[in-house]
């Protein structure tokens, strides 16, 4: 539909979804924009520029100098002091104490929505860019206290607290750590730690899963994820291109696809269990099981 008026709108005026090609002055890089834009950042230098007439120019410069009176010579600059040379002065104490109780956060892993693209940023950064095919990346973590029928899609951090009830629209974040509810598909860069009870309706991917002793947990749909541990209640599909293992007094019933399974003493599984080849892909495992 937006194509068909964008096409229909050529020659009157730019829209937000038309995209033009600019070359940075300063490096050569070239890069896709939006139309409507007016000045942006280079992604091969980081240098800025100006677009004028859907070309990139260079941003001017001003240099600001007060004017002196013609009567009055400018002085000349003073002699450097020779008698102290400049030292790098020690640093202080409180700098390494600082870092010792308050490490600084390691950066984030970012995994691109549209293209898949990894990348990482700053921990206290908010949002961010994907630098493969600049789509935006929202970063907010957040806590669920109650219902929740809304689309997720951050890489931040998603809590779902005992309170906390998610059903309906689908959920895509970094970690989901889950203390109440859960009824939708997730899809998850990093790890799954369920440790309440409920019937999960969707999909499941991630790339660790943990269910915790006291949880007790329905998969209507398969899970996917790299390695799992099971410490509690769970029923349904679980396919793993790693390690599945189950804790004491662990109960998993249902078809069980891994690389290698342990199971430790007091815990139970009842189902079809198989042993998948090294290196094989969970998902092509299930699309084959799924046909």
């Amino acid at each position: 539909m937006w194509d068909l008026l964008d096409f229909l709108m050529v020659g009157e005026s730019p829209t937000p979804r038309q995209r033009i090609e600019l070359t940075c002055p300063e490096c050569g890089h070239i890069q896709a924009e939006p139309a409507m834009v007016v000045s942006t950042q280079c992604h091969g230098c980081r240098a800025h520029f100006q677009v004028s007439d859907g070309k990139a120019v260079v941003r001017p410069r001003v240099a600001a100098r007060l004017a002196q009176p013609e009567s009055e010579p400018e002085p000349p600059p003073p002699k450097p002091d020779l008698t102290f040379q400049n030292t790098r002065p020690a640093p202080a104490l409180r700098h390494p104490l600082l870092r010792f109780f308050f490490p600084p956060k390691p950066p984030r892993e970012i995994f691109c929505f549209d293209c898949g693209y990894h990348y990482t940023a700053a921990a206290e950064a908010q949002s961010s860019q994907c630098p493969q095919c600049c789509c935006y990346v929202s970063l907010l973590d957040y806590a669920i206290d109650g219902p929740w029928n809304r689309r997720i899609q951050t890489r931040g951090n998603v809590t779902i607290l005992k309170s906390g009830a998610v059903s309906g629209e689908s959920i895509q974040c970094h970690n989901l750590k889950v203390l109440g509810e859960l009824a939708s598909a997730v899809d998850c860069s990093g790890d799954i730690v369920i440790r309440g009870h409920g019937k999960v309706m969707g999909k499941v991917n991630c790339r660790h899963l943990r269910i915790e002793r006291p949880a007790r947990v329905e998969f209507f749909h398969p899970v996917t994820a790299a390695s799992a541990i099971i410490e509690g209640h769970t029923r349904g599909q679980i396919f793993c291109s790693g390690t599945l293992t189950l804790g004491k007094r662990a109960h998993l019933h249902g078809l069980v696809r891994a690389a290698a399974i342990i199971v430790k003493p007091g815990a139970k599984h009842s189902g079809t269990l198989e042993i998948l080849q090294a290196g094989a892909d969970p998902q092509m495992e299930l699309k084959r099981h799924e046909s």
